[in-house]
């Protein structure tokens, strides 16, 4: 079923991945220089990745635990660009300097919490299922 509101967390954490890359500014470092995540193409290809898996899990709705295992490896795969973010954020150059975090270091964090609010949601839709079959 796709108008289930599993489906509206992960098209939401789609277009976080897939869109604010677009926009919004991951760090400026001490000199003065933006960085935004599609200038590297690691960060834009694992972005554009973590979209993809988000929009490929809305139409395994049938599939329930298909559906749930995609989402888990989008989640460590959000993990993996969120470590990489914080690694490069702390070993780049004129960090002594200060250098601020943009609003774009957040969007693994945010899309995290969309997927596992779609896993939540999820697992209620299954617990419901199993319900209604113990009564026929």
């Amino acid at each position: 079923m796709i108008q289930r509101i599993q489906t509206i967390y992960l098209l939401i954490a789609a277009a976080i991945s897939g869109g604010l890359i677009w926009v919004v500014e991951d760090f400026i470092d001490g000199e003065g220089n933006e960085f935004v995540g599609m200038d590297e193409s690691l960060y834009f290809g694992i972005f554009v990745l973590s979209a993809v898996m988000s929009s490929i899990a809305i139409f395994l709705y049938k599939n329930r635990q298909l559906q749930t295992v995609v989402n888990r490896l989008n989640i460590l795969l959000n993990l993996f660009i969120l470590g990489v973010y914080v690694y490069s954020s702390l070993t780049m150059s004129g960090e002594t300097a200060v250098s601020e975090k943009g609003i774009g270091m957040f969007i693994p964090i945010l899309s995290i919490v969309l997927i596992v609010l779609a896993n939540k949601a999820i697992r209620k839709d299954e617990q419901l299922v199993k319900s209604v079959d113990r009564l026929r």
